[in-house]
């Protein structure tokens, strides 16, 4: 019999990741229970759909797929009733951002403030003693004895990796960290849940949004979001749009403008709802200003000039800049990269990184073309 390594709560989703990650944990020794949050009580109604999201009618699918899950491994599931922090903490905070002509990432709130935060305080308010806490994300964390802190790298799969996602979370929560799937590719985990006969785990959809449906919508009030004016950079108004939330820098798709070129969202006023449209070339800045900095591999930000590779977004390729911390306000960094970079998003999160070690990240205030 094994010498059990102690428990491990994890989180438990249903899908192939957190039930492969959960499996590897039990085979290493560990006692091992898993923690699906329900965060869905229908007081937003969301619209059936087939939108795979955490947010959204179908959550009691997704729980059914947990529980079996853990069955079938051989360890106790929990389901947390989180919903009423769910909307406090994350859709509260969506809400107030698009109304405020930004463009928020909910996943990486819900994972420093849910996931990660109060799945765990409410698996203990119920009792469970745990002594260490897992994911199914795909990317790695140690503690450097240099340093004497905990480090967040990049997993080896560079097309799955989602260090991205967990770049704000507090030292306290790394301490207790394990990502057993860190060190696999995507193929390899598909692979021992296709050995282990876990077919259908391979035929679920991942999910790919926080909302379950094709819009953001019902998430606002009508008169919260009124339509508004498109105009372009002279100011010229160009037509009419159907609200701000429907928008994000960038977007070409589902503006409705004709005139012969594309257009893209260039710029979201929330004071006067107008929407600023402009070409492609448009969209460049070479400059950002972040705030709401997290540091990880390092305590603060750097007294001096500092190179980094920046990310701007999950699917952008990081690159290279200088990192600059504000004189006027230490509380922000100015990231000016190499060469331009294609829509950046204020209220998007950047993060720095040395190679594939997160530095640190920060929310993006305001981008610039200086």
């Amino acid at each position: 019999m094994k010498m059990s390594k102690g428990t491990v709560l994890i989180g438990l989703s249903g899908g192939v990741d957190s039930s492969i990650a959960a499996w590897l944990l039990k085979e290493e020794g560990w006692d091992v229970v898993g923690a699906t949050m329900s965060i869905y009580d229908g007081s937003i109604p969301i619209p059936e759909s087939e939108r795979s999201g955490c947010f959204g009618p179908r959550e009691a699918l997704n729980i059914e797929a947990a529980r079996k899950a853990a069955e079938r491994i051989g360890i106790p599931h929990l389901r947390l009733n989180l919903a009423e922090a769910y909307r406090k903490n994350v859709i509260d905070y969506f809400r107030s951002e698009y109304l405020s002509g930004r463009t928020p990432n909910p996943c990486i709130h819900c994972n420093r403030t849910m996931k990660f935060g109060l799945l765990r305080e409410e698996a203990r308010r119920q009792g469970v003693s745990f002594d260490r806490f897992a994911t199914g994300h795909y990317a790695r964390v140690s503690f450097n004895p240099a340093s004497q802190r905990y480090e967040i790298a990049r997993g080896i799969d560079s097309t799955k990796d989602q260090s991205y996602f967990i770049s704000h979370l507090s030292q306290e929560q790394l301490s207790d960290l394990i990502l057993p799937l860190g060190g696999y590719r995507k193929v390899e985990t598909q692979a021992i849940a296709r050995k282990l006969g876990w077919t259908e785990l391979l035929e679920r959809s991942e999910s790919q949004d926080f909302i379950a449906c094709d819009d953001y919508s019902p998430l606002f009030r009508d008169k919260e979001c009124p339509p508004g004016n498109f105009v372009n950079l002279e100011g010229k108004v160009l037509g009419r749009h159907r609200g701000i939330i429907h928008y994000t820098i960038g977007q070409r798709k589902g503006i409705g403008i004709g005139g012969g070129i594309p257009f893209y969202v260039i710029k979201i006023d929330p004071q006067t709802h107008t929407v600023t449209l402009g070409g492609k070339e448009d969209l460049y800045a070479r400059e950002l200003t972040a705030d709401q900095l997290n540091w990880v591999s390092m305590p603060q930000a750097p007294e001096a000039p500092l190179r980094v590779e920046a990310q701007i977004r999950q699917r952008h390729q990081a690159a290279p800049a200088e990192l600059v911390r504000l004189e006027s306000d230490p509380s922000k960094v100015r990231v000016r990269f190499d060469s331009p970079q294609i829509s950046v998003t204020p209220g998007q999160i950047v993060v720095f990184y040395n190679g594939p070690t997160v530095l640190g990240a920060g929310t993006i205030l305001s981008a610039s073309n200086p």
